[in-house]
């Protein structure tokens, strides 16, 4: 017992193990904060840079260098981590040769059993690079519609209008529809009877399009003429050119004030007739 305690106190008496390990967790303790100070001024960086600068942009451009400078920020991060983590364990003693060589061996195992995996991340760095869609676009992939809330590396958050979050894997993304791209257009069909002046309500229709107000629309609705006949109306379509993924609001207003002027106006509007022929039988 006396020489265990004697050989106790020997070793808490090493000043050069104490010396040693004093140093190892000042330099442990300088990695983590000089780590984190990296990633502060990265981060700093990519704001200033692509952040900063995205509101001077288009719209368009400005959603690109929104979703980039976002995902800029998270490489930087993983990268500095890794980096720390093996500066860590190589001040903790570990021989980092066998443990990359081992992680590479266990990574090319990983890669033939995760290859939908892998083919996530691919797709999603092309969506990206490629400006196929953005954060804040209302898209349509497959039978999910709605607006981009996140594009990761692999898998892309749609939240749908009724606000169901729909995540989706990047590998699974086939043909997308971008409803916020490019102006979209609104196209109304009025229905009128065939016994309705069809000259004075295209007139009526004109001067209606013609006083439309709305932030949504971009040109003067057009009125385009009778397009159909059908077997109880008279069919004449209006469009009109608007902004992205705003035809579903811009057609109802349009339908609210054709329905108005037509009521103010007195011009009709078809609906079902039943015509009934009666005979009569002689001596009957």
């Amino acid at each position: 017992m006396h020489y265990l305690l004697e050989k106790s106190t020997e070793w808490f008496d090493m000043e050069s193990m104490w010396s040693d390990f004093g140093y190892t967790v000042i330099r442990i303790a300088a990695i983590l904060v000089v780590g984190r100070i990296l990633i502060w001024i990265l981060h700093k960086s990519v704001n200033r840079i692509v952040i900063d600068r995205a509101s001077k942009r288009p719209p368009n451009q400005a959603r690109r260098m929104t979703t980039v400078g976002k995902l800029m920020k998270n490489v930087t991060s993983y990268v500095i981590y890794f980096i720390a983590g093996m500066l860590t364990l190589s001040e903790i003693g570990l021989d980092l040769g066998p443990l990359l060589a081992g992680a590479g061996v266990v990574g090319i195992a990983i890669g033939f059993g995760a290859q939908s995996l892998v083919k996530d991340i691919l797709t999603g760095f092309f969506i990206i690079m490629e400006d196929q869609f953005a954060v804040g676009d209302v898209i349509q992939t497959g039978t999910f519609k709605g607006t981009v809330e996140m594009i990761g590396l692999r898998t892309t958050r749609i939240q749908s209008w009724t606000g169901e979050i729909h995540i989706v894997p990047n590998s699974t993304i086939g043909a997308v529809t971008n409803f916020s791209v490019s102006n979209s257009l609104a196209v109304l069909d009025v229905s009128l009877a065939y016994d309705a002046d069809i000259e004075h309500a295209t007139r009526i229709i004109t001067e209606t399009m013609h006083e439309l107000k709305s932030e949504n629309v971009v040109k003067e609705p057009e009125v385009l003429g009778i397009v159909s006949l059908e077997s109880s109306a008279v069919t004449i379509r209006i469009i009109a050119e608007c902004l992205p993924n705003t035809q579903t609001t811009v057609a109802r207003l349009m339908n609210k004030v054709v329905k108005e002027a037509f009521d103010h106006h007195g011009i009709k509007m078809p609906y079902p007739k039943i015509v009934t022929f009666k005979n009569s039988i002689e001596g009957a």
